[in-house]
């Protein structure tokens, strides 16, 4: 959210001491219009490393397009995220071995067996394979207002298949973000449909040799061993947290972290919701 919104608001944006705050700023916006519009019980921020280390171990070339340089202006932002967002009574998760999203995925499914509901804010549409029964993927669009509600049913219209597919397509069909190829001249319609006629990505490697479509089949046979690493790249990890315990925003507190950065429209915002709630 802090690369999404560094890049949606100018660095124009500055807090008292002449530094940009554009990304603390603008994902504090997209969360609170959340956080205003459901209500939640807690809010979990998860951070991790771009690219999990055993991922690239097991193909080193995943998320190689991401390793860009960090804008001159965004690692003091990334610093101050803890410090910003704690103030706002929201829990900070990190972890220096798995992703974001895998943290993110695991907290909904603890939410989820525990008969709560959960709602994961991301521009990933690979959280997808997460929607479920008590768990919203709030998707954020680029340039919309808001965030999309995306369950199983949006999934399937989309993909052409269910939410626990999601990984099993990506690897199919591949995915140019992450840096993974798929299988040769397959697209979402086919991966879709092989997927449907053979339940997995497995089942689809199974019945590959009797494959009717000459190219189709020899590229499945030709990286079956690639796709199911892609699928295991694709798949979200357990990490092992803890559901968090009830934790309302604090409003003042927010109002006062936003006022100390200079964000004094927010600080407005902040302190006319609290005398609200």
């Amino acid at each position: 959210m802090l690369f999404r919104a560094y890049y949606a608001l100018p660095d124009s944006i500055v807090g008292a001491d002449g530094r940009p705050v554009n990304a603390l700023l603008g994902a504090a916006n997209l969360i609170l219009r959340e956080v205003e519009l459901h209500q939640p019980r807690a809010v979990v921020l998860c951070f991790g490393p771009d690219a999990a280390h055993y991922r690239t171990e097991l193909y080193p070339t995943y998320h190689e397009k991401r390793e860009e340089e960090m804008p001159e202006q965004l690692p003091h932002q990334f610093a101050a995220s803890r410090d910003f967002f704690e103030a706002f009574g929201w829990t900070v998760a990190t972890s220096e071995n798995l992703e974001a999203d895998d943290l993110l995925g695991s907290y909904a499914k603890l939410e989820q067996e525990a008969g709560g509901r959960a709602l994961i804010l991301t521009g990933d549409r690979d959280m997808y394979q997460c929607a479920g029964e008590g768990v919203t993927v709030l998707y954020v669009r680029t340039g919309g207002e808001g965030a999309e509600q995306v369950g199983p049913e949006q999934v399937r219209e989309r993909y052409g298949i269910g939410p626990e597919l999601v990984p099993d397509f990506i690897a199919l069909r591949g995915d140019p973000s992450d840096g993974l190829p798929g299988a040769k001249g397959v697209g979402p319609k086919t991966a879709a449909e092989l997927l449907r006629a053979h339940g997995s990505l497995e089942g689809v490697l199974e019945n590959a040799i009797r494959e009717r479509r000459p190219k189709l089949r020899g590229a499945l046979i030709e990286a079956h061993d690639d796709l199911l690493t892609f699928k295991e790249i694709a798949t979200l990890r357990d990490a092992g947290v803890e559901r968090p315990a009830d934790r309302p925003t604090d409003w003042a507190g927010a109002a006062e972290a936003a006022r100390g950065l200079g964000m004094n429209r927010l600080g407005e915002r902040l302190e006319q919701a609290g005398d609200g709630s």
